[in-house]
């Protein structure tokens, strides 16, 4: 099925690398001749602490209208960014209680097909925000790494498939095919010390699914020396140029990645690129 509607949530403070995330989204969505719905919600968890007396009604007064001011920074970059892309886009902007924030963005981008996400490195609210749409929204996610925006192109030419055997990692092929299709290169990649036979047997089964889907893929392991999986693709998806990994979210439980880490955690902590995950 070809992505016609994408959401994404406008949330953070208007500087220089969010606005420019939000430009990059949006020319996403234009290459993929989809729609784009951006939505603002107040939120005093993703921006600036404010130190607000309860007997001081201006002080209270003037951090809302701040608050207002930098929610409509973020609508005008979305829709000035829409307007120079010539693209089909919607803006809306809403307050809900703080705790209810990030459920409600995924809530809204349940009526998507793909939902783009602006990340920070190592930042935990928006790591929050990743994991709450992962597991409530039941759609696929775009991250969008803040700190690489300047070199992320928004067509997708080179492909990784980080691929585990998993369910999860099927399911984001299956996610992904538009973007694979379009892609001019596709790599199927797995990190493994040894390779055996059932792993080879894996990776080349899934080149030949792709293959009926007009997709011709090459698949080989990679050698994870003792780092981290998370790291190691990464890596390789730096040395080699990758537009856009496309990975499973979670193989392990959440408690598990949180306690022991994981390929989750390391990718949603700072992307190396554009990375396609779904759940």
């Amino acid at each position: 099925m070809p992505i016609k509607d994408v959401f994404l949530p406008l949330v953070g403070e208007p500087q220089a690398p969010t606005l420019a995330a939000i430009e990059k989204c949006v020319a996403v969505a234009a290459d993929l001749g989809a729609r784009i719905t951006g939505l603002a919600l107040a939120n005093d968890a993703f921006v600036r602490p404010k130190v607000v007396f309860p007997d001081d009604p201006e002080a209270a007064a003037f951090s809302n209208v701040r608050e207002a001011g930098e929610i409509q920074q973020l609508l005008n970059a979305f829709t000035n960014a829409a307007s120079r892309a010539g693209i089909r886009a919607q803006s809306r902007s809403g307050k809900v209680p703080a705790d209810q924030i990030a459920s409600t963005l995924a809530e809204h981008a349940r009526f998507s097909d793909l939902a783009l996400i602006p990340v920070k490195p190592h930042h935990s609210r928006t790591e929050n925000l990743v994991e709450t749409f992962l597991f409530h929204s039941g759609r696929p996610l775009l991250l969008c790494p803040e700190e690489q925006v300047e070199a992320l192109r928004p067509e997708f030419e080179n492909v990784m498939i980080a691929w585990d055997h998993s369910a999860r990692a099927a399911r984001a092929v299956g996610d992904a095919l538009p973007i694979l299709q379009a892609a001019a290169v596709v790599r199927v990649i797995t990190v493994a010390d040894d390779k055996d036979d059932t792993i080879t047997q894996s990776g080349n089964s899934l080149v030949h699914h792709l293959r009926e889907h007009g997709i011709y893929a090459s698949f080989e392991t990679v050698k994870g020396n003792g780092s981290s999986i998370g790291k190691v693709l990464g890596s390789w998806a730096q040395s080699h140029a990758v537009d856009a990994i496309v990975m499973g979210a979670y193989h392990h439980s959440r408690l598990n990645e949180t306690v022991w880490g994981g390929v989750t955690k390391t990718v949603i902590g700072q992307p190396p690129c554009w990375v396609m995950m779904s759940h």
